[in-house]
């Protein structure tokens, strides 16, 4: 998945699915990379923390290569639920990556093993309580708004992070890359002179929607071909 993934970006795959009528799924803002320029692509692989780490040791003993763990800590700001001992058995187990709802700690220790992780930044202090896990551990993940299981496919990068249900991910990543195919057309042009108002027509547009202030610019660039908006 990592490879379909190459050249693309989670911007590109958000304009897919609204290309495509495709709810779009997306971690919230501020969850970022913990090192920079390591994306991540693969099957979702689900845990809900309750204050131990006995649930990751859990998910990853029925993990396939390539899986990213998506840890659901509901966003907790006073505890780090993921660090360098985590990361590394995700390694060892063939992981991909780790998505964490929450906080990591051992942050040098992080980007020393290499392994993608996402969170919403670093916290020194480990979980001090343990809560009663629920049936449903480690068959999904809430991720904000989201409800992630093991259907779907998490693509993350600089950007942050967006889930897609594996089913559509092959129409998504062909269309994401139909539109980079456009936009990288588009940036050649205006490096090359030719600047994104002329290549829209822009001042078409304006007289059009002079005459008819329901036009909106997203009709024109279907007329058009762009794709700065779709």
């Amino acid at each position: 998945m990592l490879e379909n993934f190459a050249g693309l970006s989670t911007p590109l795959v958000a304009d897919a699915c609204i290309r495509r009528g495709v709810p779009l799924r997306m971690a919230p803002p501020g969850v970022a990379a913990v090192v920079s320029g390591r994306p991540i692509a693969g099957r979702a692989l689900p845990a809900r923390h309750y204050g131990s780490v006995d649930v990751f040791l859990e998910a990853f003993s029925g993990a396939e290569q390539g899986d990213v763990l998506v840890v659901d800590n509901g966003g907790r700001a006073d505890e780090a639920c993921i660090g360098d001992l985590v990361a590394l058995e995700a390694q060892a187990a063939g992981l991909e990556g780790l998505v964490v709802w929450g906080l990591h700690r051992d942050t040098p220790e992080l980007a020393e093993i290499g392994l993608p992780a996402f969170s919403y930044g670093s916290y020194p202090a480990g979980p001090v309580r343990l809560d009663e896990r629920e049936p449903v551990a480690l068959a999904s993940a809430r991720f904000g708004a989201c409800l992630v299981t093991g259907d779907d496919i998490v693509f993350g990068d600089d950007d942050g992070v967006v889930f897609i249900a594996a089913g559509q991910a092959g129409e998504i990543l062909a269309t994401a890359r139909q539109i980079a195919r456009t936009e990288r057309e588009q940036a050649h042009k205006i490096r090359a002179g030719e600047t994104l108002r002329q290549q829209t027509a822009f001042s078409d547009f304006l007289a059009r929607r002079a005459g008819d202030p329901s036009y909106t610019f997203r009709q024109h660039l279907r007329r058009t071909g762009g794709a700065i908006e779709e």
